[in-house]
């Protein structure tokens, strides 16, 4: 979710005839934005990381937004029920992304009680000013053997260097990995951290920066028309989730992951 985003500059394009575009707020991401592709590439490669595990399974996306990541999920499971209380959003999915075994209703993620087999709930707990009363609710949701899949933003790269968080009015709160999986285990007997971090093509772009890439691209007066194909080329295979990670491996993910079991 990129913070501080103009929502007048940064709409969707080419929707499918019917469907409004939204635009960028800054309080979630969006496909179909060249400028916000490396945000949306990063979500899609956690819920890409999860589909498989859907596979033939009744799942809920709380928080579901634009729908993308619904519909990332409908590919693998048996049906996928997207919530989101926002008018726009709940209106654009249902629109955009109908198909069998999907379903998209507009509710707030507290209210919504229909029992599943997974739970996905991504890029959200930061946003939420209950987060402890959302897992419990969310472990509510389970049936017997169910799992649920939640992530947030490392608060230690995501924040400038030095500061305690990062400037995205959008977030309550934001978490290191130690308060994450904390706060997970007051819900749920079993939690399981991942970290996903860059790779391919945005590790090189870490290299380089390491050597020097900024000073350079400043220099030759080449920022925005590097970026302006680098940034829309991003894919899901520029992430990788590593299920090893653990203490200061962790501290460097860009996302952690939680998978929860009751």
């Amino acid at each position: 979710m990129s913070p501080g985003t103009p929502a007048a500059e940064h709409r969707q394009r080419n929707q499918p005839p019917g469907v409004p575009p939204l635009a960028l707020t800054g309080e979630r991401t969006l496909p179909d934005v060249p400028a916000e592709n490396y945000w949306f590439r990063r979500h899609l490669a956690v819920y890409g990381w999860i589909a498989p595990r859907c596979e033939g399974l009744d799942v809920v996306d709380l928080a579901c937004g634009e729908g993308y990541g619904t519909a990332t999920l409908a590919e693998q499971a048996s049906s996928v029920v997207g919530v989101d209380a926002n008018p726009e959003a709940h209106e654009h999915a249902r629109l955009k992304y109908s198909r069998p075994g999907v379903r998209f209703v507009r509710e707030l993620l507290e209210r919504f009680g229909e029992p599943c087999d997974a739970v996905v709930f991504l890029q959200t707990l930061e946003h939420v000013q209950n987060p402890g009363e959302v897992l419990a609710h969310i472990h509510d949701l389970l049936r017997p053997g169910g799992v649920a899949y939640v992530s947030t933003p490392n608060v230690l790269t995501l924040a400038p260097s030095g500061a305690e968080r990062s400037d995205n009015p959008w977030h309550v709160r934001e978490y290191r990995a130690d308060e994450f999986c904390a706060l997970c285990a007051e819900a749920f007997s079993q939690v399981e951290l991942l970290g996903l971090f860059h790779a391919r093509r945005l590790r090189a772009h870490e290299l380089a920066l390491r050597f020097g890439w900024d000073r350079i691209h400043q220099r030759l007066g080449v920022t925005k028309p590097f970026y302006d194909r680098f940034t829309p080329a991003i894919s899901e295979r520029d992430f990788v989730l590593r299920q090893e990670s653990k203490g200061a491996e962790l501290d460097r993910s860009l996302d952690l992951l939680a998978v929860l079991r009751p």
